[in-house]
């Protein structure tokens, strides 16, 4: 066997919090202006969840932080957009 089998730090589930985290992010906070509001508000807690998972993990070296950070900046928006605007409604 020519490779090594053990796992390195960029072998990690870790590595996909941040960018995972930006795409839902990025639909929350797209999703509250076409009035997807269900879903916004789904997509913008997870992106919260793990972009703060992500930030935490990229912090002791997996994973990229600028990655996290914009997914969790975005699922903010977007779930607080969508609370302030029922709110609004109501």
């Amino acid at each position: 066997m020519a490779g090594s089998t053990t796992s390195t730090a960029t072998d990690s589930p870790a590595t996909a919090l941040g960018p995972t985290a930006l795409v839902l992010g990025a639909f929350s906070a797209v999703g509250t202006w076409a009035f997807l509001i269900p879903w916004t508000v789904l997509a913008g807690a997870l992106a919260i969840t793990f972009g703060v998972m992500g930030m935490h993990y990229a912090r002791k070296g997996t994973g990229r932080l600028w990655t996290a950070a914009t997914g969790t900046a975005l699922g903010a928006a977007g779930f607080l957009g969508t609370v302030m605007l029922l709110w609004a409604m109501s």
